[in-house]
């Protein structure tokens, strides 16, 4: 043990280590004997050292260690012996790795909660180490998601719950997993929610039968079973999370839309909720959108590189529309917004206008349609155009009223980019003329149409190869020759992919260019099929292709390129 007179001040250890100067060393004792606080956090404060930087230091003064990561796999018996506002308080947290015991803490001051903790689990002699505050928050929220009550027990509790109780007001917390409240009905919504971001959920179904009651969630594009509550908390549950998004409870028989923003965790997520009347009941259907995720760019996307190239050309053109097709649910927003972070600059004037608007960007206007007050996108863009604009994102053409403003936004020397429901590219043409624009104004306006679906990647932990049916290679397009010296390759299922042997979700992406040929081509018909085969000899990889040369990459299988492209 060191003694105390040879422990060397904060600021000598930095300087030592070089991440700071005499001078900012200076500076900063300064501030101190102004304000007061610790020489360390006025550091950090003044932007001069980070965290780590800080935390090496008093590593040094207090000769302990220093860790970056906490395992993800951790006994949590502690949670119900310790609060979690406690913990979150003091930054620490109790970590018991198979035969190691220690505690994370993020102030070697804290010296009191430490001892505190040691006496509560009976962990006498459990060292501390110094360990970064996002890192323990973020496993103090595992451990408490983790260990919340299980659906079948808390549904048993509604079982055995009077009624009238269920609709008992609860006072709103700011984090889910801070609620202690003993409602069943309440702990089941918070359940639902933390379990669906928890799985990465895209939506959450609640949907009410003649006799039952089911819960599902979205992952990855796909419906699974999450609870089947009993029938008779149907009304209990619809009514807490219509209070929770500001709906009418008493208004039965009508839609309403409506949002909730959560905090899970260190997540804040905003849900989208949608009601609608049926026979058996109010049918609630939730959107759930991480608000602190980063927008993915253009390159994560998964687009090869011969469709990204000439994609991104295009969206750095000074005017026309690059048009985004495919069904809902195919990624066409997140491409929409990649392509404007893309091309984002101080000098250039970017508005949108959504519905909803999904991601805020800092430096982009951005609109929300509102058809109670007539805002539509439409009556939107009219008034986006006189805000002298550059770039103009369209959520979505609707109605030929919406195209033509485009197009003769387009036309007038504005880059605008939009999303439309067609298959594939090519009926992208098609379905505007069917709209009633003119085919000199679309090979006038029109630069590129990007057609595009998401699938399933298969999960890494449990990839193994086999040998595919000849069947199912000539299904997607391809000739076993082409396999002969290629690996193809499933998931068999495991506890990290839910047992559905798949992961995540990346594009797969036919990008269709105006090129001369084709502007003639369209003045000339609107067949879909005879602009898609002109688009092939140019070279245009189609989607079903594009999903084909994936599987060929061992990123997907033979079935979800199927399942995705099949028209």
């Amino acid at each position: 043990m060191k003694k105390l007179y040879l422990i060397k001040r904060i600021g000598e250890i930095l300087i030592e280590k070089k991440k700071i100067s005499s001078a900012v060393l200076q500076t900063a004792l300064d501030a101190q004997a102004s304000t007061g606080g610790r020489i360390g956090k006025i550091l950090i404060q003044q932007k001069e050292i980070d965290e780590i930087d800080l935390l090496e230091a008093l590593a040094i003064q207090f000769d302990m260690e220093l860790i970056s990561t906490l395992p993800t796999e951790i006994q949590s018996e502690f949670t119900s012996r310790l609060s979690i506002g406690f913990l979150k308080k003091n930054k620490m947290v109790p970590i018991a790795d198979f035969d190691d015991a220690y505690i994370a803490i993020n102030d070697p001051y804290s010296f009191q909660p430490a001892d505190d903790i040691r006496h509560i689990l009976g962990w006498e002699g459990a060292r501390a180490v110094l360990c970064p505050a996002h890192v323990i928050i973020n496993s103090i929220n595992y451990a408490y998601d983790m260990t919340q009550d299980t659906a079948e027990e808390v549904m048993q509790d509604i079982n055995d719950e009077d009624p009238e109780r269920l609709f008992s007001a609860i006072e709103e917390v700011g984090d889910l997993l801070d609620d202690t409240s003993d409602a069943p009905v309440v702990r089941l919504v918070n359940l639902m929610f933390s379990q669906a971001v928890r799985d990465n959920a895209s939506d959450i179904h609640i949907e009410p039968y003649q006799n039952s009651l089911k819960i599902r969630q979205r992952i990855d594009g796909i419906l699974y079973d999450m609870l089947s509550p009993p029938k008779h908390a149907q009304s209990a549950l619809v009514s807490r999370i219509k209070i929770m998004a500001k709906l009418k409870i008493d208004v039965k028989m009508l839609p309403q839309d409506g949002r909730i923003e959560l905090k899970i965790g260190n997540k804040d997520i905003d849900v989208r909720v949608s009601t609608l009347p049926t026979s058996a009941g109010e049918r609630v259907v939730m959107r759930l959108l991480d608000k602190s995720s980063v927008l993915i760019s253009l390159s994560d996307l998964g687009m090869p590189d011969d469709r990204l190239r000439p994609f991104v050309e295009e969206i750095h053109a000074a005017h026309g529309i690059v048009l985004v097709t495919g069904p809902t649910g195919s990624g066409k927003t997140t491409t929409l917004y990649a392509a404007l972070t893309t091309i984002h600059k101080t000098d250039i004037n970017i508005i949108t206008i959504e519905d909803p608007v999904e991601y805020k960007i800092s430096g982009i206007g951005q609109v929300q349609v509102n058809p109670l007050i007539d805002l539509t996108f439409a009556s939107g863009l009219r008034s986006i155009v006189r805000q002298d604009p550059d770039v103009i994102l369209i959520g979505e053409i609707r109605d030929s009223e919406t195209a033509e403003i485009a197009i003769q936004s387009a036309l007038t020397g504005h880059l605008v980019f939009s999303t439309l429901h067609t298959n594939d590219s090519a009926s992208a043409i098609t379905r505007l003329i069917d709209m009633g624009i003119e085919p000199f104004l679309l090979s006038s306006s029109i630069n590129a149409i990007l057609a595009q679906r998401l699938v399933r990647m298969i999960c890494s932990h449990c990839k193994e190869e086999y040998t595919p049916d000849p069947e199912e290679l000539r299904r997607l397009g391809l000739d076993s020759s082409l396999t002969q010296n290629k690996k193809v390759f499933r998931g068999s299922g495991c506890s990290k992919c839910h047992h559905t042997g798949y992961r995540g979700r990346c594009g797969i992406f036919e990008l269709l260019l105006m090129s001369q040929s084709m502007k003639s081509l369209v003045l000339k018909t609107a067949d879909a099929n005879a602009i898609k085969q002109q688009a092939i000899s140019e070279g245009m990889i189609t989607l079903r292709q594009d999903g084909a040369m994936k599987v060929l990459q061992g990123v997907t299988t033979i079935e979800e390129v199927y399942r995705v492209s099949h028209v």
